[in-house]
């Protein structure tokens, strides 16, 4: 099923990554892409009319293989996805009766939805009486994500909301200025006013952060990281061959490096993701997201290096294929406090007793 999709949607979005590579990128035509493809509707649970990507057990691979093959046509597409997908699991998992067939409405409508859990430290979020003030930053997906789900701190934990985020005279794009991910446009959103009814509130104060859910959801944006690398793996593969230089033995050796790399990274995220989205999975299973991201990582920044070393400058030779991922990838790979999540995996197999293939 996947390979069919990827043929009909993530050929065309490869083909166009280098379009909307700029600070003022626009992903709309890659959006209507997924969401004409089906991609955005298969999020949903099978009882709303979806597959089940990312909400269901039966569908961890195949989501994992389209968030996969969409990293490796484009980056800053595939991170809008997979917030439109944790949006889906984070309703499907808290979300009321009536707010998860309001979602199945909606999404079979079209609408995309995201995540966005990073306050603007200047003005963070907060909800005061009947309404909101605040922003978010790092806001992936601005003037594109019509339905953001955002987390306002309380004592007892983060409460979770879901509010409209489609009034483009709310959004601030300058605001990211990065190398790379340029196309996601993730800016903040001032939310500063914005009337939160009953229905918004998603569950109850510190629902966002149970595990597995929360650090175990890692795996997603993993797999498209992956992807990435599996894009640069091919392109170093292909330039080498037409350049006759595959048949060199030490660019050879880079080939089966990055290949033991990739594979690597793939069987612990797989893994990872079929443990943490097994229906009842404990807390402890989220342990297998943090450390799969430590060998993402790793994989990742291997086949990068060995991919500069095999091309020498046409890796740096700016609008090319390889360039361009390798600037998506590197920021990409930067998530926050890793520190942090190497050391929650840590206490886990020290709380346990356990070693990660017993865990």
């Amino acid at each position: 099923m996947i390979s069919a999709i990827a043929q009909q949607v993530c050929a065309p979005i490869a083909k166009h990554a280098g379009r909307a590579d700029r600070r003022d990128g626009d992903l709309g035509l890659e959006i209507d892409l997924l969401r004409d493809g089906g991609w955005l509707k298969a999020c949903l649970p099978v009882d709303q009319g979806g597959a089940g990507w990312g909400t269901e057990p039966d569908a961890t691979e195949s989501a994992f293989d389209a968030l996969r093959v969409l990293g490796g046509a484009n980056l800053s597409v595939a991170r809008l996805f997979e917030g439109h997908m944790n949006a889906v699991k984070l309703l499907a998992l808290y979300g009321s009766a009536r707010q998860l067939d309001a979602l199945g409405v909606a999404v079979r409508a079209g609408t995309l939805f995201g995540v966005w859990g990073a306050d603007d430290p200047a003005s963070p979020l907060k909800q005061q009486d009947d309404h909101l003030t605040g922003a978010k930053r790092f806001a992936s997906g601005l003037e594109l994500v019509d339905v953001a789900i955002v987390s306002v701190a309380r004592e007892d934990g983060p409460q979770l909301l879901l509010v409209a985020s489609d009034r483009p005279e709310r959004a601030d794009a300058s605001a990211w200025n990065m190398a790379g991910m340029r196309a996601t446009r993730s800016g903040t959103y001032d939310f500063s006013g914005v009337h939160t009814a009953p229905q918004c509130f998603i569950g109850v104060p510190g629902d966002y952060l149970r595990e597995p859910n929360f650090e175990g959801g890692i795996w997603r944006y993993c797999a498209a990281h992956l992807g990435a690398a599996e894009a640069l793996y091919d392109a170093m593969r292909q330039a080498l061959t037409e350049r006759g230089r595959a048949g060199s033995p030490h660019q050879q050796d880079r080939i089966v490096r990055c290949a033991i790399a990739i594979e690597t990274a793939r069987l612990w995220l797989m893994r990872a993701a079929r443990e943490v989205e097994a229906a009842d999975a404990p807390p402890r299973k989220a342990a297998l997201s943090l450390a799969a991201r430590e060998v993402t990582e790793d994989s990742c920044r291997t086949v990068m290096q060995l991919v500069e070393q095999s091309l020498g400058m046409a890796a740096h030779e700016e609008g090319s294929t390889v360039e361009r991922i390798r600037r998506d990838l590197s920021l990409f790979l930067c998530q926050a406090a890793p520190d942090a999540k190497r050391a929650r995996a840590a206490q886990t197999l020290i709380d346990s007793r356990l070693r990660f293939e017993c865990l």
